[in-house]
């Protein structure tokens, strides 16, 4: 494989960056001396403090998590990447073969995950007759290297289904041919990973962004939860997808049969001993907060207690995190800075550049406060869409009109109200001005949303950050968080025909952010929950995975973009504001949906479901078999 090829070229016995093997090039003497910009690998595994930053080498593939330029949301129907080129449309416009991967991040990217499995596997052969005198270190250091095992292999077994088990760092001359393993192997082998990190790391410290015992169980109710989902039971499958029911090889994506009940059993034991494990944020409640409070306590689970703004508590609901400020020192090599999420997404009258800007599909799944579902037919909701909604839609979401912080002080002029103007008004002489966060604006109108809204959430909303500036915000990137594993049992109690129990705790979800108790049964409820579990996890990076594996994506990632038009007419005998300001009293507006194809005509094909092994990887390793529509 190339990535266990370069893994043996460039990772042989790495210790972070800078501490290599040493190998002499010859015998002579007065070349053998001892260098002292690196480490060799037997001073490495004698000492404490040397294996630790090993370890966190092996975090550092866990890369910004899904705080990247490009995010895992402008692939589903969450979000539109502003600046989408070939390399995104290749695969939302379902182009991609071998030869032409699509965008691919590294945190799951098939050559970067087997770099980090072999820095984890590393660890795990050398880590046991390492010598230095700190057994609760060595077992710690030993749960963390079999949680992050299993964390890269199930990052590949999300996108790919069944892969090669490597278990050991290959040598330079070993055969490096390995074919892939089943799904039910792979799930197996991570399970047993995660089995074993839990029982390493019990009573061992926990320090954010390592991880713990519950990161552990939290992790195996995730990939448990996958493994007992549609897209991995072939009879479900092929009755959805001629693609994949006609795949030769479809024990590598799916268990061919075995017992569905007993696999939900699983995840829904899994899934409670993490939550039995761990806490939540304000969850318990028996009736919804107010809207206010619900939407202040969803910006403080956005925040992760890492904003001034939010609740510092709401830490808590963080099972494992990517935080910001460098989690160790410089000398243990966590070379990750600061976050750029502010000015990669923010609105363009910021002067930030719009990313992954939210899409009408997102918006129109928020439910109404009454619980109701938003509807563009009816003339209440069409008239005043933003008014009225889940409130974790205005803690994620910034529309036209709505709040946001001070302008700098070259667009204050232009907007000194500090509100988002997406849209287009009324200048009172026959024509429209465009809004200063729209792509007509004065204010750098290349970087502005081509869908007239922009991304909230995760964005640290402290009025004194300026998000255009790259050390901005500290906020943290939940790999995993208990609201997830609340999600995970629910859906299980579903699958297991416990409905009470499942509304129970989807209620509980609800009530922390004012919604309504859901009181549906049967087909209904399920729908519920999954409308639940996107909106709850939206910019999460589960969506992607939840389409597919409840085999849904040909209806959501197939569909095509929609935008928001915005126009505002002046009342008759009114007189435009000037500077504009979102006004009701002054202007009639008129919300409009429109398709976007101008940056991407999306398309499905069941090929989609998992992605390509490059046509490098396959050439260099004939045992893998491709995936099915490649």
């Amino acid at each position: 494989m190339k990535s266990l090829q370069r893994g043996v070229y460039r990772l042989l016995s790495a210790v972070g960056i800078g501490a290599v093997l040493l190998v002499s090039a010859c015998d002579t003497d007065f070349l053998n001396t001892e260098p002292l910009d690196s480490i060799s690998s037997d001073a490495t595994w004698a000492d404490g403090p040397l294996s630790e930053a090993f370890i966190y080498n092996v975090y550092s593939f866990l890369g910004y998590g899904g705080f990247e330029e490009q995010m895992l949301a402008s692939i589903t129907d969450e979000a539109m990447f502003t600046h989408a080129g070939r390399n995104i449309n290749t695969f939302t416009e379902g182009t991609e073969s071998p030869a032409n991967l699509g965008w691919m991040s590294p945190t799951y990217y098939w050559d970067n995950m087997y770099l980090a499995i072999r820095q984890a596997n590393i660890a795990l052969q050398e880590l046991p007759n390492s010598t230095f005198d700190n057994d609760d270190l060595r077992d710690r250091l030993m749960g963390e290297a079999h949680f992050l095992r299993a964390y890269y292999y199930h990052q590949l077994a999300r996108f790919y289904g069944g892969v090669p088990l490597v278990e050991k760092p290959y040598g330079l001359n070993e055969d490096y041919e390995v074919p892939r393993a089943t799904w039910e192997e792979t799930v197996n082998f991570i399970v047993a990973d995660l089995d074993k990190a839990a029982e390493l790391l019990a009573g061992k410290p926990e320090t954010d962004g390592r991880a713990s015992r519950l990161s552990a169980l939290a992790l195996k109710s995730r990939i448990l939860l996958y493994a007992a989902s549609d897209l991995h039971y072939a009879p479900a499958a092929g009755a959805v997808s001629s693609t994949l029911a006609s795949y030769p090889h479809l024990d590598l994506l799916a268990y061919s049969g075995g017992d569905r009940e007993a696999r939900w059993r699983a995840a829904r034991d899994a899934a409670r001993m993490a939550l039995e494990e761990g806490t939540g944020y304000k969850l318990g409640l028996t009736e919804p907060v107010s809207p206010e409070e619900g939407r202040q306590n969803y910006i403080s689970l956005s925040m992760g207690g890492g904003s001034s703004v939010g609740d510092a508590a709401a830490a808590e609901e963080l099972i494992l995190q990517r935080t910001v400020t460098p989690l160790y020192t410089q000398e243990s090599n966590w070379p990750l800075g600061p976050i750029h999420f502010g000015i990669n997404n923010g609105p363009n009258g910021y002067h930030n550049w719009a990313g992954n800007t939210p899409i009408q599909q997102l918006v129109d799944d928020y439910e109404m406060m009454d619980g109701s579902t938003f509807d563009w037919d009816n003339p209440d909701h069409a008239a005043n869409p933003y008014e009225d909604r889940d409130p974790r839609f205005y803690a994620t979401v910034m529309y036209d009109g709505s709040g946001w912080k001070p302008r700098p002080s070259d667009v204050a002029p232009i907007d000194p109200y500090d509100e988002i103007q997406t849209g287009y008004y009324d200048d009172g002489k026959g024509g429209f001005i465009p809004g200063v966060d729209t792509r007509e604006s004065s204010v750098e109108n290349w970087n502005g949303s081509r869908t007239h809204y922009y991304v909230r959430k995760f964005i640290d909303p402290d009025p004194a950050l300026k998000d255009n500036q790259s050390n901005a915000q500290v906020i943290p990137w939940p790999f995993i968080r208990y609201t997830e594993v609340v999600l995970n049992y629910v859906e299980t109690c579903l699958e297991l025909g416990n409905e009470a129990e499942a509304r129970d705790w989807l209620n509980q979800v609800r009530f922390r952010v004012g919604m309504p108790a859901v009181q549906d049964s049967g087909e209904d409820l399920m729908y519920r929950y999954r409308n639940e579990r996107r909106i709850e996890l939206a910019y999460e990076e589960h969506r992607y995975h939840d389409a597919r594996r409840w085999l849904i994506a040909e209806e959501t990632q197939g569909r095509p973009i929609e935008i928001i038009d915005v126009r505002a007419t002046l009342k008759p005998g009114k007189q435009p504001r000037v500077p504009y300001k979102y006004d009701p009293s002054v202007y009639d507006y008129e919300y409009t949906v429109a398709t976007n194809t101008e940056n991407e005509s999306r398309s499905w094909s069941d090929k989609m479901y998992f992605r390509a092994i490059s046509r490098d990887e396959i050439s260099r390793n004939p045992q893998l078999v491709q995936n099915p529509g490649f």
